[in-house]
């Protein structure tokens, strides 16, 4: 592969053929592959150089020669900084289409199937303020961009957003988000504009010290909302007043909760919620289900496209009424309980023990008795005896995490032989992974993408498998 001249920092008219997942285009010098940061497929730009690798390159745009016809005016202000939304300057119709081409490009290289007849991609019904659940951090290192830095050097440095990609001890202040529906915004920029009138300090990342840590906010389709605010090293007064004015700005609030969280780390599945007001839980509402999220609740993010990717799971599976089906990485059991009232039985397997225990409130909840759920390591949970024990399943729904399933659990399907696997995931590559083993006894029936997250990079996929 040939390597730029050292002497090289500038690059003119690159082509750019594609985009890579953290949304920078695609372009070449010769073989040597280039990342270019906000270019767009379709884009001709003069680049310049910022790293060499030996095998790619890294630049950013310093012209552009030619737009691409996907290119389009980012909405948010935070764009570019924000490390989130990284697609936002490629119009929907192009994320579509590279979605699409992401799945199709790792099923044929990967799993090395034919995906000729993979079905369109399913755009999501919003593509703004889709999201459910989001996380802010307080932070007193506020990420200052070129424009405060030229125009005030004495800016204010307690800030309420997210992190800066690549910095986790900087925080770029938010003022509008446009993935969460009001009150959200509201929410943030009041809470951070009270704690600042008062003096309550915000955290220090590096050395761990300061009184606000996080700000979680919950919404629903039924339109019920819960605010979380993590406190660290706050006084009890502190905690008092943040959550009073929390209460009485937003009355409407179902579920207000509060931590206390001293640890290194931002995560609370191992901490106390405490209840200021309201309920520990709001509802949910999918095809006359009721789904109880509470703080530390695994639901998909986007309430509506997430009705969509379960019916498409549903649809797959074609059931008819009297199957027995294994729900793998069933979660809160979501797909579980969805399905449940169209089959014999299901039986749900899931590592986290909390989220088995909102499986089971949740079939209660709806009335539904035919579902059975398990907690343990899938790969230590389901062994022959297990198998032997519940009966082979007829229909195998399997979505893991990110990293896809363990071998193991790869080859336990291949001795169950279940007629049907529906494997839905949020990452073609492990999928495509996981299909090349399966492949020896299955044939790939059905693919279909499915737009969760507009204006990133992420993209669901369900395949149907049908043991040969």
């Amino acid at each position: 592969m040939k390597k730029i001249p050292a002497e090289i920092k500038h690059i003119a008219n690159v082509k750019v053929t594609d985009i890579a997942e953290e949304g920078k285009g695609v372009g070449k010098f010769d073989d040597l592959v280039i990342f270019i940061e906000k270019a767009i497929p379709g884009d001709v730009v003069d680049i310049e150089l910022l790293r060499k690798k030996k095998s790619f390159a890294e630049a950013k745009v310093s012209r552009l020669v030619e737009p691409s016809e996907y290119r389009t005016e980012p909405f948010c202000q935070h764009f570019g900084i924000c490390g989130g939304c990284k697609w936002q300057h490629m119009t929907y119709d192009g994320q579509l289409q590279f979605k699409q081409k992401s799945v199709t490009d790792a099923l044929t290289r990967i799993a090395k199937i034919d995906t000729t007849h993979t079905e369109a991609i399913l755009p999501s019904f919003e593509t703004r303020y889709y999201r459910n659940k989001l996380e802010y951090t307080f932070s007193n290192k506020r990420w200052l961009t070129n424009e405060d830095i030229l125009n005030n050097g004495d800016a204010e440095m307690d800030a309420l957003g997210f992190h800066v990609p690549l910095r986790f001890d900087k925080i770029l202040n938010i003022e509008t988000c446009y993935l969460q529906t009001d009150p959200s915004n509201e929410i943030r920029n009041s809470i951070r504009d009270f704690a600042l009138r008062n003096n309550i300090s915000f955290y220090d990342l590096r050395n761990h010290e300061g009184a606000l840590r996080n700000l979680i906010i919950r919404t629903s389709t039924t339109g019920e909302l819960m605010i979380i605010v993590v406190f660290a090293y706050a006084t009890p007064d502190e905690v008092e007043k943040t959550m009073l004015f929390v209460q009485e700005r937003f009355p409407q609030t179902t579920s207000l909760l509060y931590i206390l969280n001293e640890k290194k780390n931002d995560t609370i599945f191992d901490q106390d919620v405490k209840v200021f007001s309201g309920r520990d839980y709001i509802l949910e509402e999918m095809e006359g289900l009721t789904f109880k999220i509470g703080p530390k609740s695994f639901y998909q993010t986007n309430s509506l496209q997430a009705y969509e990717l379960y019916s498409i799971t549903r649809q797959f599976a074609e059931f008819k009424g009297d199957e027995l089906v294994y729900d793998l990485y069933t979660g809160a059991g979501t797909i579980a309980n969805f399905v449940a009232r169209h089959v014999k039985e299901v039986i749900g397997i899931e590592y986290v023990p909390s989220a088995i225990e909102d499986a089971r409130i949740n079939s209660s909840l709806n009335g539904i008795k035919n579902t059975t759920f398990y907690a343990g390591d899938m790969k230590d949970v389901l062994l022959p005896d297990f198998v032997n024990g519940h009966g082979k399943p007829d229909v195998i729904i399997t979505d893991p995490p990110r990293a896809g399933m363990h071998p193991d659990v790869v080859q336990r399907l291949l001795e169950i032989e279940a007629p049907k696997i529906v494997y839905v995931s949020c990452n073609a590559a492990t999928q495509a992974r996981d299909i090349a083993i399966l492949k020896e006894k299955y044939k790939v029936s059905r693919i279909r993408p499915v737009d969760m997250f507009p204006h990133t990079q992420h993209v669901e996929n369900v395949v149907l498998m049908e043991l040969i």
